[in-house]
């Protein structure tokens, strides 16, 4: 069957002009799922496309025998009811409607084309997580006035509060479900780092592919690790007592940063470098720039420490 631009009266191809997805101006109210998902078909497809006219469609594109299509539909159908009315979900099976799925430009599932105004706006391809998938919809529609928290928030949260298994159960179920999203492997490290499992860790990171493995957030746990082995334990530190020297004062700060009091651990090493820059090669310096990695360039402890680590060098 030919699918009908409802603007033009011309079949639908998958180069058919944009539109602007414009959300419903209503206030926005609980709904049900049975009024914002439709399963589409030939009998409904033309009539779900006119209804674009007033209600934008994303259009789920998925086959039931691959399991990241799954995954994604049901990212979607939560989503959809959270948003409550911004926009329709149609799921289309494209093993089914392969005519269908032909004329909208589906060459691999999953995929998503977002349709208002009878025209395609913009559409992705692959299963995103939740988070990124919010990320998209946002640029569309307001997100929703009081969104759950998504996944990874509960995993940092969790991580955060010192339930270490909480997160990494979180993390675990996320690479089941994306498992080339290795952005997961790098945070379930993290929490390994956490629980004192640096080894096991080390090897989740010494499986990614190359690029991910040395890109700045693997470097970052690789630094963790390192801090976790080199520093001394608590009953170590506890019988340094008094001592004030620069290997006293290198020691706790190490420990801070490994127990992860990073901003405790980076104020210590700064007035180390001031007090004795020489101190075992250079050492405090360097360590501060492992914390800068391990801690990310964006994070706000990295972007004030480097002003004052720049200040004091220049």
């Amino acid at each position: 069957m030919q699918i009908i631009d409802p603007r033009s009266g011309k079949p639908l191809t998958a180069e058919t002009g944009s539109a602007d997805a414009t959300a419903p101006n209503d206030e926005q109210a609980t709904v049900r799922p049975e009024d914002v998902i439709i399963e589409l078909n030939g009998g409904n497809i033309q009539q779900v496309l006119e209804a674009s006219m007033k209600v934008p469609v994303l259009m789920g594109c998925y086959s039931p025998n691959d399991a990241s299509s799954s995954t994604l539909i049901t990212v979607l159908e939560k989503l959809v009811v959270e948003y409550a009315g911004a926009f329709l979900l149609g799921k289309l099976d494209s093993d089914a409607n392969a005519d269908i799925a032909g004329q909208l430009g589906v060459r691999s599932v999953p995929d998503v084309k977002l349709i208002s105004q009878g025209g395609l706006v913009d559409g992705f391809q692959g299963a995103l997580p939740e988070k990124d998938v919010r990320e998209w919809l946002n640029r569309y529609f307001p997100a929703p006035g009081e969104a759950p928290p998504t996944p990874e928030e509960q995993a940092e949260e969790a991580l955060a509060a010192g339930d270490t298994a909480g997160a990494r159960d979180i993390y675990q179920t996320l690479m089941g479900q994306y498992p080339e999203h290795y952005a997961y492997q790098v945070a379930f490290a993290r929490v390994l780092v956490a629980e004192g499992r640096g080894g096991e860790a080390r090897d989740v990171l010494d499986n990614l592919p190359p690029e991910e493995r040395d890109a700045a957030p693997a470097r970052g746990v690789r630094a963790s690790i390192e801090f976790s082995e080199q520093a001394l334990s608590a009953e170590e530190i506890e019988a340094l007592g008094d001592r004030n020297d620069s290997e006293a004062q290198y020691q706790r700060a190490l420990r801070q940063v490994a127990d992860g009091h990073y901003d405790a651990g980076l104020e210590a090493l700064l007035a180390l470098m001031k007090q004795d820059r020489a101190y075992n090669d250079d050492v405090a310096r360097k360590t501060l720039l492992q914390v800068f990695d391990a801690l990310g360039a964006d994070h706000p402890l990295t972007v004030a420490y480097r002003r004052k680590l720049f200040a004091m060098l220049y």
